[in-house]
């Protein structure tokens, strides 16, 4: 019989059913789970007669198998679950109250599959969901060890917790008294009560003393020349002087788009009169006060068409943001015409939002979230764009592609007429860790926490939820800094704050510990030399990116950022690596190369907003088909990974390969290649033309995608095709939602839009729509 079953496991998930239907139906059981942490499982009481079946395993599972005795009149029934996002579920008919069921799992991992032992559920009533446990004290940073309670309201429940960053599950340590935290790390429980669902996992993350070992950093730094810091006690001349200085160097697309200045504009809290910042180039505005309305701006914050010789349109309108300021726009209206890598992020808009030039002329595409406007936030002339978590007094416009995600005020679904895609939730979100001046005139970082199934901006209620780390954990990274000053800080277990400059690293920088923060402000670049890779993640829990510029190096490098080693299977569930305004630049500064920008490997990973870009136009030399060679912009391995707002362009193979089991994204935007020289040269070791832009693994079993768009300009040869923008497996765990394809000014065309379905792309830029697939 084992023998039986190997062979029916080398031919595939499917008969692997009949296998394990087989051992039981012979009395034999395939081997017990290794480890307790495989897997969570609950029961969801759907009404008296009907019951739903939950299954979690740690490891993405090719099949998940249930066996259950118990209902009226029925034998044993051995069934295969259904994968949504990773959970496994299958509904039970014919109960009745008192009824009870036994059950069990049979699951793969890894290519062997293994049996759970046997569970029991007395059907009653009505559905009863053990409440989730709660500590105190509460996650944070402590100077201390903590002694943590852990509690549940659901009288009679045990809880069980672990310490390691696993998830836990009913064979977890039992808890039964209050536990020691002597060092920092992640406790995570559930509630268990017998007849009842199991709770949610409940997470706490607690900070003790400094980072270990981090030498002790000034809680008042000098962040260099590059920063400014402005007071409400200067006068509104000296800050307007100020900021028209450092626009007038920054704003010209001709000859700063690729220059090397850097600045960050950065406000104390209070009020601010008058006050006009144009943003330009390689510019971050942003408040330091704990929430958004600490620092009010009557005045502007602006980005427009500003240049003669951007002839009124906004492609080009790269690299500069604003964040975690209140403005009271000066004319009623504030104006953001961005295309991309210019996050609007924890904006109060005491007005109106206008996305487009003031000519009305082109733009391509943004990114908005944690946000509050309060009159209308109109796109016009936009052709795409993603707003995450935020509240709107309305929304008006939309060219190709519009998306929004737990956004009050947002449009109804209605792509593709109008093209608006609506979610009213984003499953999990994290808000992006932000710097603040406390009340005793220190410098902070602010850590929000996690949120799942989110919606409006996460301090609409009063301050936003998290924990704060003094910056005297952090390593202040300025000029001078080399990869080995930089390492050596992260080996001591300091965070790093980069200041707005261009670091090139002669070794790759290696973050180690989990709950690192890495935090930039204007646009602080990194570049590798010599072919390394320029960062590397460990697989550790709550690593947190933010604010950086990867630029390739003249020399290929593997990959530009990885996050998580190859083959890297841990639950970060409760506490997950954040990658949030992350960019990757291939040439156009420097005649750069680089496979892979980014390689995601750990499981839960949140990429929310990035822009990888291979450079179609950049200063002499930097760019051309053999010149600035690059592969692909991102590919996912990990489980469970999600991207909010994912920018992905002109790479020379695949955009984007998603390997990784229960992926989702929510907004795609990519143009493919405008420099293919023949068809030849773009076509797909599968042998059809051309390399999709977004590609999900063969294997994969579970991956959803809301709002996508790709692409093609093949301006130096427009008889170059793609066959499809999208190459997904067939199966009805891979859905996609609202996508779409173009060919800009009719340089080449797209034949369909994923897969075999969508028709070839039209002349006269018109989208090819497909509403839904499969």
């Amino acid at each position: 019989m084992n023998r039986t079953l190997d062979k029916l496991r080398r031919r595939g998930p499917r008969l692997a059913l009949v296998a394990s239907a087989l051992l039981v139906a012979a009395g034999l059981s395939a081997p017990a789970a290794l480890a307790a942490d495989d897997y969570t499982q609950s029961v969801t009481q759907l009404s008296s007669t009907q019951l739903q079946l939950n299954f979690t395993p740690t490891t993405p599972a090719v099949y998940v198998d249930v066996h259950y005795t118990g209902v009226p009149g029925v034998g044993q029934q051995n069934v295969r679950m259904t994968n949504g996002s990773g959970t496994w579920r299958t509904t039970v008919n014919g109960l009745s109250t008192g009824n009870t069921l036994d059950y069990w799992f049979t699951y793969e991992k890894s290519g062997p599959q293994y049996d759970t032992p046997h569970f029991t559920f007395t059907v009653g009533g009505s559905s009863t969901t053990v409440a989730a446990p709660t500590f105190s004290p509460p996650g944070g940073t402590y100077s201390a060890a903590q002694t943590v309670t852990i509690s549940s309201a659901t009288s009679g429940a045990t809880i069980r917790y672990t310490v390691d960053g696993s998830t836990p599950t009913a064979s977890s340590t039992l808890y039964s008294g209050p536990i020691s935290v002597p060092n920092s790390r992640t406790v995570n429980a559930i509630a268990l009560k017998s007849g009842s669902t199991t709770s949610p996992v409940s997470s706490a993350s607690y900070t003790i003393g400094t980072q270990a070992g981090c030498p002790t950093q000034s809680d008042t730094p000098n962040f260099g020349s590059n920063v400014r810091i402005f007071d409400p006690s200067m006068s509104a001349a000296t800050i307007q002087a100020q900021l028209d200085t450092d626009f007038n160097n920054q704003k010209d697309t001709l000859t700063a788009q690729f220059a090397d200045r850097r600045v960050a504009h950065l406000f104390k809290p209070g009020t601010y009169n008058n006050v006009h910042d144009n943003v330009g180039f390689y510019t971050s505005v942003a408040g330091l006060g704990q929430n958004p309305g600490d620092v009010l701006i009557n005045g502007d914050v602006t980005v427009d068409a500003f240049n003669a010789s951007d002839n009124g349109v906004a492609l080009q309108n790269f690299w500069r943001s604003a964040e975690n300021l209140a403005v009271v726009p000066s004319g009623g209206q504030e104006r953001w015409a961005v295309a991309q890598a210019a996050p609007f992020r924890r904006m109060d808009v005491r007005g109106g939002l206008q996305l487009y030039p003031a000519s009305y002329g082109f733009a391509s595409g943004g990114y908005i979230a944690d946000t509050k406007v309060a009159g209308q936030a109109a796109s016009v002339s936009q052709q795409q764009w993603y707003t995450r978590d935020s509240q709107l007094g309305s929304w008006n416009g939309g060219v190709w592609n519009m998306v929004f995600s737990g956004t009050s005020g947002a449009p109804a679904n209605t792509f593709p007429n109008p093209p608006e895609t609506t979610l009213a939730t984003t499953p999990v979100s994290r808000d992006v860790p932000y710097l603040y001046v406390d009340g005793t005139g220190k410098y902070r970082v602010f850590l929000p926490s996690l949120r799942t199934n989110a919606s409006g901006p996460s301090w609409a209620n009063g301050s936003t939820p998290g924990t704060s780390a003094p910056m005297s954990q952090f390593y202040v990274v300025k000029s001078g800094d080399t990869a080995s000053s930089i390492n050596n800080a992260l080996a001591a277990g300091c965070n790093l704050f980069f200041t707005p400059g261009i670091y090139h690293l002669n070794q790759t920088l290696n973050v180690t510990k989990a709950n690192t923060t890495i935090l930039g402000i204007g646009y602080p670049t990194l570049v590798p030399d010599n072919g390394v890779n320029a960062m590397q993640v460990s697989d550790v829990d709550g690593v947190r990116l933010k604010g950086l510029l990867f630029d390739a190096g003249t020399t290929n490098s593997q990959a530009l950022l990885t996050v998580g080693q190859s083959g890297s299977s841990a639950s970060h569930a409760s506490n997950p690596t954040t990658v949030q305004d992350v960019f990757f630049r291939i040439g156009g500064a420097i005649a750069g190369k680089a496979t892979n920008s980014l390689i995601v490997n750990s499981a839960n990973t949140i990429i929310d907003h990035i822009w990888a870009w291979r450079a179609d136009h950049g200063n002499g030399g930097t760019v051309g088909w053999t010149t600035n060679t690059a592969d692909t912009g991102l590919v996912v391995n990990g489980a469970n990974v999600l991207a909010t707002g994912l920018f992905v362009e002109h790479y020379q193979k695949y955009q984007v390969i998603w390997n990784g089991q229960g992926g989702k994204t929510i907004f795609f935007q990519n143009e493919m290649p405008y420099d293919v020289p023949n068809q030849a040269s773009w076509n797909a070791p599968s042998g059809v033309a051309g390399y999709a832009a977004y590609k999900v693994g063969a294997n994969v079993t579970s991956h959803e995608a809301w709002g996508l768009g790709s692409y093609c300009f093949f301006d130096t040869n427009p008889a170059v095709s793609s066959y499809h923008a999208f190459e997904v497996p067939n199966n009805s765990g891979v859905k996609f939602h609202s996508l779409l394809s173009v060919s800009l000014n009719y340089r080449g065309t797209i034949t369909h839009v994923i897969n075999d379905t969508g028709g070839v792309t039209p002349s006269g830029t018109v989208p090819v729509n497909v509403v839904s697939y499969p």
